[in-house]
């Protein structure tokens, strides 16, 4: 084989194999019968890199910045399981949760969402276990390896946000 013919095919197999590494299905985060609720239930929920899904229920500032690590936040919200029962709520906007984010604080899926999210947006998260409460739950009310629902408002956030 002659030396171009060589580089021709080096270049053609490194340009298929680059084409086709964003074609990889990603592993999914969700047991198959909590996907199948999910699907039924959210159709056009958008899916992030990590499995995190989301739907956009109330836009927010669209020309606002978003949170960063090390932020406080003010939200409310309310947590479900798969089937609707609520396991947790803060919904009265004048006692707002107020965690702080990226900080090992919060589950993994509200850091991701709440990095994401605008002042005033309100987001429906559907949270794999994995970005929840993992394999051994919060007993009594999130069992083990649960799919959570939670609905969440991003009321404020910044550095010097009070504690109340």
């Amino acid at each position: 084989m002659s030396p171009s013919f060589r580089r021709f095919a080096f270049l053609f197999v490194v340009f298929f194999c680059a084409a086709a590494a964003p074609l990889h299905a990603q592993r999914e985060r969700l047991p198959p019968e909590d996907l199948e609720i999910v699907e039924q239930r959210w159709p056009n929920a958008k899916k992030t890199s990590t499995g995190l899904r989301y739907i956009v229920l109330k836009e927010g500032d669209q020309n606002g910045p978003t949170p960063e690590a090390g932020m406080r936040a003010a939200v409310l919200y309310k947590g479900m399981l798969l089937d609707g029962t609520v396991f947790d709520q803060s919904l009265d906007p004048e006692k707002p949760f107020r965690p702080r984010i990226g900080r090992d604080e919060l589950i993994q899926a509200w850091d991701q969402a709440l990095m994401r999210m605008r002042k005033g947006e309100k987001w429906l998260l559907i949270v794999p276990y994995e970005l929840g409460y993992g394999t051994r739950g919060n007993p009594p009310k999130i069992p083990k390896r649960a799919t959570l629902v939670f609905e969440m408002e991003l009321l404020d956030f910044g550095r010097n946000l009070p504690l109340e």
